[in-house]
């Protein structure tokens, strides 16, 4: 896990080879409305958390940008008066298309390190995986002085549970809003 965590910080911040006079870097937070999805899921209520984190955005062309993030994620679910708060440090890898300038739409894979899983402030980590994939898709607007706004969703493609014997099946499902800004 230290070796795939080392893999996403080059990959955000790295790139040394690609003119870095384009390159810019930039943070970005905002807010989480997350829920799970799959098996046994009625009666599962979304929860709203946050998001922060860094990121950097590699022109490719005039039109098309690659744009590598390290973020920190607050996700989970609730039931019954209950909140499951999952912690995630999330990787997403992403490709924008710029329909017009500023206006972008975006979409790629997202690999998500499990921090912390707590239920009513007990650690229930061991009841999760410690990895996750899925996949983004979103829109998003940079102005000309840096500031930036998207709006994303993430949609989980593997289990997040690790219960021995269960058949039960849950996957990730945030929409984020998140504002921004590139430095330059």
């Amino acid at each position: 896990m230290k070796k795939m965590l080392l893999l996403a910080v080059v990959t955000v911040l790295g790139f040394t080879n690609v003119n870095a006079q384009k390159i810019h870097f930039g943070v970005k937070g905002g807010l989480n409305f997350a829920n799970i999805s799959g098996d046994n899921t009625k009666g599962i209520d979304a929860v709203t958390s946050f998001n922060f984190g860094v990121l950097s955005e590699i022109p490719i062309s005039d039109k098309f940008s690659f744009q590598p993030e390290l973020m920190y994620s607050g996700q989970g679910y609730s039931f019954n008066d209950n909140t499951v708060a999952l912690s995630y440090l999330n990787v997403p890898l992403m490709g924008k298309y710029y329909l017009t300038k500023g206006f972008s739409v975006e979409a790629g894979p997202q690999i998500g390190f499990l921090l912390a899983a707590k239920n009513e402030k007990v650690n229930v980590k061991d009841s999760f995986n410690t990895v996750d994939f899925g996949v983004n898709f979103g829109l998003g607007y940079k102005l000309e002085n840096g500031l930036n706004f998207g709006v994303r969703y993430n949609l989980g493609l593997t289990d997040i549970n690790n219960v021995d014997n269960s058949s039960v099946k849950n996957k990730n499902s945030v929409f984020q809003v998140s504002v921004g800004y590139f430095f330059f």
